[in-house]
This record gives structure tokens, C-alpha cells and sequence, in this order.
């Protein structure tokens, strides 16, 4: 390939409305450009990265014996329908109506889909089915932003299983997850497995890959000692020992005049955050709802979603509290509430002589014991878990850091089943409905993830895996013959060497063609030069390292092809 002949619009300066380097550097190097929010093209250099990504996914995924599919886009809403999930997407999903009036959906994921080819499933001797495909995903983001990373329109590596039990699928579940690990470390990804929720998907046993990266819009908490990784949605933490004060008797209420906060409680009227119960009021499908944590934790909502399965989440305002309890926040309690129902954290199980809102503005409670004054109708792990906190696994302070989610599986278990009335004979000749995984990897959003970690000020430096070519050949001095027939003869003995190469022969000056070399980031340049010519070698430059060797023109492809093996 002639770098003349491709088109590769560089830009010498940062787009203005650019952040994250992933985004501001495929602008410059010439990989895609913006449509419209959330919507990109890809350039010839951007396609080939796309196309190396999903090759090396596709090796991995047909090496566990899954086989290649490709659904449609469009979607009829019926089949969201049954499956519970047409109200549940909510806004998110792109919705259009055709010529006769009928609902139709743009595909946000295939579950659906997956789960309708797979009522031809007769028979267990047909189980363990695995599925994948690369296509189009469509989800009507409110916020698009930070260039691929966060889109509208993505190509998702989706892939399914459908298994006898489940024992066969946590073996399906396991070749994936190993199958992801190897794919990761083919791409240049340092993807941590992390414990995670499935939120809208449903299921259970998720694990999400997650990369640091400063840019990331993910929490992971992790522990450096032991290993232990989770999504801030699903992370937690072992509690330090508390010793409570002597119960009494029963409540008791004193005034408290003026007090807001769990500081204000601590601090005037010696209540520490341990010993205090929070009270949050939420409506959980239209359900107001009383949500307890302990004064020093901070919930998070999804944690509650899980535990309740709830659909629709709100904080409830100040006067819908007010007409509830009799009271505004500050002042608020569970003690003798009975009327709504109450979710508690499992910290304030057993918890004794604690403090709480009396439900009356200014007036607390004091000598509170949680499961003899509070009718708790759940427990739950509620807390948002916190850096310095000890590991739950060894005890370790837990670590906490931002990261790009960059790949999904999880357990759906009988959902999609039992929705879409799946059913094979099974070994005993009786009716037997399949158990399900899903497994996704957005493939731009690899691409994105790629360049956080591997760029500098200069540009992006690709891995040699997914680079859009291995070497660049580059003429010094375009207008002397001789040097441009040296650059065409070491650029023919490169793909002769079987080495993905592009010759930069534009009548530009050197310092033009290193600068765009270093910015689209390919891992090798080949420099011919007057003065190398002279003694019949050329530069070989490595883009990570910034080193520089000189190599006999007669030896350079093989020099190349030893290079790119390490």
C-alpha cells in the first residue's frame, strides 16, 4: 500500500472537542470522523484495526467451538414484548413503526433474537449450542461521548449458549471467560476479570472486563494482594468488628434541634456514623420504599436494583416523604414503620443501641436494636464498598480506580427460555428447556481501550496484533532517484517477507512523514536516506521504545520479521 494512494487526513492539532486521548487521537491520525453525536465513520486505517480486532476475537471464539451467526438489525417488538424487556430498555432503544403500522425495534443486543432461532432445538443430543455474531448495535445514548467509546451506533461481539443444566453452562461460562482473558492479552488489553452486576440482561454470575484506565467511566475495586476485582456495582467489603453500647430497654426519643446530617448526629450529640441508621426513601415501582444503611455507608442504587428487581427507581422528594412519614430528611426512621415496606444492609444486622429519625422533625432516637424495632423486610448487600476498606476475601485495603468496561459475560439462566417457550426432549424423553450465557465485546470500544493505554504525546502506539500495518517504509528524500528506487526495493522485499507494509512516497518532507508515522502509530519505520544509502543500510526505528538501529539493506526484511516476532 502508497501512502499516496491511501487516504489518511491527518491533523496537525487537537480537535477542539476532543477529550479523552482515544478520541482526540483517532481524530488526528485519520481513523474516523464524526457524523453526527454518537455516530462515526471508519477510515481505511480504522477499518483495518476494526477487521484485525474481530479477527483475533473470531480465532478465539471458534477455537471453544462456537460457531459464527448474524442476525438481523430490525427487530419486532413482539419479541421484546414477551420477554418483558419493550418498557423495560425504555428510551434507550431506537423504535420506528413500517408502512403498515407495525411496532419494530433497532437491536440493542439479540437476546431475543438468539433465544427464537433456538426453539428449533430439539433434542438434548444437539446441547451445548454456542453461537456468536459481529453486528450493528443501536442504543440511543443520552450522552455520547468520548469518541468510540461511548457511541450510538458499535459493532458488539455477541455470542450465546445454550446448555443442558447448569453444570454444562458454567463449563460454557468458563471457556468463555478464558476465551476473553487470551483475547485481551492478543489485543494489548490489561482487562481485569471483575465481579459485576447484569442489570437489564439479567442472570446471574456476571464478570465484566474492565481496563484501567484514567479515562474510564467504570469504577473497579480490587485488592493488589489477593486478586479480588469488582465493579464499583457489585464490589463489597469486610467490616471491621463493632462493639455496641448496652441496649435499652426500648426507644428513645430526644430532641435534636437544627440536625441534617449524620455529622451534625455525630458530632453534637456523640453518635458516631457506625452507630447510626440511615434512612433513604425510595419508590421502587411506584412502591415507597424505606432503604437503611448505616450512618457511615453510602448506598448505591445499583445494588438495590438487583436486590429488588425493581424496574423503575427514584429518590422520593421532600413532600412525598413528608406525606409518608410525617417528617423531612434529617429526621427520618423505620422504627415502627409499617405501612411501606423496608430494605435494610446487612451491616445493621444484629446491630444494637444504634440511632435513628424518629419520624418528627428535630427528634431522634436513641437504644435502637435493628431487628427488634424494625420490621425489616429484606436484607441485602447495599453498601457501595471504598477505598481503604479491608479485602473481603483477605483483608487487604481494597483499591479503587476507573476502568473501560471492554467485554460482558454473564449467566442469563432460564429468562429467554421460559420467554420464548424453548424446549428439547431430554435424556428421560421428557421436556427439558435449555440454560443460557451471553457474552459480548464491543469491538470499537476495544479499539478505543487499545490507545488509553498505548499512546504518548506523539501519537498512538498499536500493538503489532491490531496495528493497521506492521512497518511503514519511509523515502527521505522523495525527489533523488536513487533513494526513491532503494525505499520502492526495500518496500517490495518487505511484502515479499510476507510483512504488512505501506511505503510512504508522498513528495512531502521528512519530518512531515516521521511526524505522521509516530501519530497513526505503526510499529516499525523503515527510514532510506541519502546517508543510510551511502553505506547500504537503513534506519529501523521501533515506535514504543524510540530505538534506533541501523540494518544492511539485504538484511533488512528478515531483520523486520525477527523484530515483529518479539
Amino acid at each position: 500500500m502508497r501512502w499516496s494512494k491511501m487516504h489518511i487526513p491527518t491533523l496537525r492539532e487537537d480537535p477542539a472537542d476532543a477529550g479523552a486521548p482515544s478520541h482526540r487521537l483517532l481524530l488526528r491520525a485519520g481513523y474516523i470522523r464524526q457524523l453526527m453525536a454518537g455516530h462515526y465513520s471508519l477510515l481505511p486505517l480504522g477499518q483495518r484495526v476494526r477487521l484485525k480486532v474481530i479477527d483475533i476475537i473470531r480465532d478465539e471464539m471458534n477455537g471453544i467451538g462456537a460457531q459464527e451467526i448474524l442476525m438481523p438489525v430490525m427487530h419486532p417488538a413482539e419479541l421484546w414484548q414477551r420477554s418483558g424487556r419493550w418498557e423495560l430498555m425504555g428510551e434507550e432503544m431506537f423504535r420506528l413503526r413500517d408502512r403498515k403500522g407495525a411496532e419494530l425495534a433497532l437491536g440493542m443486543t439479540h437476546e431475543e433474537i438468539v433465544s427464537t432461532l433456538a426453539t428449533e432445538l430439539s433434542s438434548y443430543r444437539e446441547l451445548p449450542q454456542a453461537w456468536y455474531q459481529f453486528q450493528t448495535k443501536l442504543r440511543d445514548e443520552p450522552r455520547p461521548k468520548a469518541g468510540l467509546m461511548r457511541t450510538r451506533e458499535f459493532t458488539m461481539k455477541d455470542s450465546y449458549t445454550f446448555d443442558l443444566g447448569p453444570a454444562e453452562l458454567d463449563v460454557a461460562f468458563q471457556a468463555h471467560k478464558g476465551a476473553y482473558v487470551r483475547i485481551f492479552e492478543r489485543l494489548g488489553v490489561p482487562a481485569i476479570p471483575a465481579q459485576a452486576s447484569s442489570g437489564a440482561m439479567g442472570g446471574s454470575d456476571s464478570i465484566e472486563f474492565i481496563c484501567p484506565a484514567e479515562t474510564g467511566e467504570d469504577l473497579i475495586v480490587h485488592c493488589p494482594d489477593c486478586g479480588y476485582a469488582a465493579n464499583i456495582e457489585k464490589a463489597t467489603s469486610r467490616l471491621a468488628h463493632v462493639t455496641d453500647a448496652g441496649p435499652l430497654p426500648a426507644p428513645e426519643t430526644f430532641p435534636t434541634p437544627g440536625v441534617r446530617t449524620i455529622e451534625d448526629l455525630a458530632v453534637r450529640y456523640d453518635a458516631p456514623g457506625d452507630r447510626q441508621i440511615k434512612t433513604l426513601v425510595y419508590f421502587l415501582d411506584d412502591k415507597l420504599t424505606l432503604v437503611l444503611l448505616r450512618g457511615d455507608h453510602a448506598l448505591h442504587e445499583q445494588k438495590l436494583i438487583d436486590a429488588t428487581k425493581a424496574k423503575a427507581i427514584r429518590p422520593a422528594q421532600p413532600e412525598e416523604i413528608r406525606d409518608a412519614l410525617g417528617a423531612l430528611p434529617g429526621s427520618l426512621g423505620a422504627v415502627g414503620v409499617k405501612d411501606h415496606p423496608v430494605i435494610a444492609d446487612e451491616a445493621l444486622r444484629g446491630r444494637a443501641g444504634m440511632f435513628t429519625g424518629a419520624n418528627a422533625d428535630d427528634t431522634h432516637l436513641r437504644g435502637v436494636d435493628v431487628e427488634r424495632d424494625i420490621a425489616v423486610g429484606q436484607w441485602a448487600d447495599l453498601r457501595q464498598a471504598e477505598a481503604g476498606q479491608p479485602c473481603i476475601v483477605c483483608g487487604h485495603p481494597l483499591e479503587v480506580e476507573r476502568g473501560i468496561e471492554v467485554g460482558h459475560i454473564f449467566k442469563l439462566g432460564y429468562k429467554y427460555s421460559d420467554a420464548m417457550d424453548i424446549r428439547v426432549s431430554g435424556p428421560d424423553g421428557k421436556p427439558v428447556k435449555p440454560i443460557m450465557g451471553s457474552y459480548g465485546i464491543g469491538v470499537e470500544r476495544a479499539m478505543a481501550a487499545i490507545i488509553e493505554v498505548h499512546h504518548d504525546e506523539r501519537g498512538i502506539i498499536w500493538p503489532a496484533a491490531v496495528a493497521p500495518f506492521e512497518a511503514v517504509v519511509v523515502i527521505a528524500q522523495q525527489d533523488d532517484a536513487a533513494v526513491a528506487e532503494a525505499g520502492e526495493q526495500a518496500y517490495q522485499a518487505l511484502l515479499a517477507a510476507g510483512v504488512e507494509v505501506i511505503v510512504d512516497d508522498r513528495a512531502v518532507r521528512a519530518g512531515v512523514k516521521f511526524s505522521d508515522a509516530e501519530l497513526v502509530g505503526i510499529p516499525f519505520r523503515v527510514t532510506i536516506g541519502k546517508r543510510g544509502l551511502a553505506s547500504g543500510s537503513a534506519e529501523l526505528t521501533e515506535r514504543a521504545t524510540g530505538t534506533t538501529v541501523q540494518v544492511p539493506l539485504d538484511e533488512l526484511a528478515e531483520h523486520v520479521r525477527k523484530a515483529l516476532a518479539r
